[in-house]
């Protein structure tokens, strides 16, 4: 498997107005052209947090733990409707409710994104997808003691500490 470097994102400005559109190769080439994403963070009733494994093919961070949920929106999508694709997607979710929490911009070395946060509290069947390699619940205390070790995207450790999901 792999990312299909001519799907064609947003570019969009910091407010999330969309100002023109590149490909996924552009945007993840060292461009910085800022274009929106979606995260889903997936709470069970025990106050687990659901991380996935991104697989050894992704262009971005791979082997690394990160959100339930990222991914891109697409060229006209709206961002709820991006949310719920890629959620269904990802981790094979139908029915949930998002609560939207934040919106940021991430930059890293490759890429600049505008980040819309959601969580939500699910204990029911989840079943992640081949864009995937599996995920599991993680504690709160294994989550704080796998910080800064290499084992999470820097972007979820970032989102972690600035948006204040748990208590680090």
């Amino acid at each position: 498997m792999k990312d299909n470097n001519e799907e064609m994102f947003p570019i969009v400005d910091e407010d999330g107005n969309i100002v023109s559109a590149a490909t996924r190769g552009e945007c993840h080439s060292g461009t910085k052209l800022l274009h929106p994403v979606v995260h889903l963070h997936v709470f069970n009733r025990k106050g687990e947090l659901y991380l996935q494994r991104r697989p050894e093919w992704k262009d971005i961070q791979p082997g690394k733990w990160d959100t339930a949920v990222g991914g891109h929106v697409d060229l006209g999508e709206c961002i709820e409707d991006a949310l719920r694709r890629e959620v269904r997607e990802e981790l094979g979710i139908m029915d949930f409710t998002p609560e939207r929490i934040t919106q940021y911009v991430f930059e890293s070395d490759r890429e600049k994104e505008l980040v819309f946060v959601h969580k939500t509290v699910y204990d029911g069947e989840i079943t992640p997808s081949a864009e995937l390699d599996g995920g599991r619940f993680w504690s709160i205390d294994e989550i704080r003691e796998s910080m800064g070790k290499g084992i999470f995207t820097p972007n979820f450790e970032h989102e972690l500490k600035t948006v204040n999901l748990i208590n680090l």
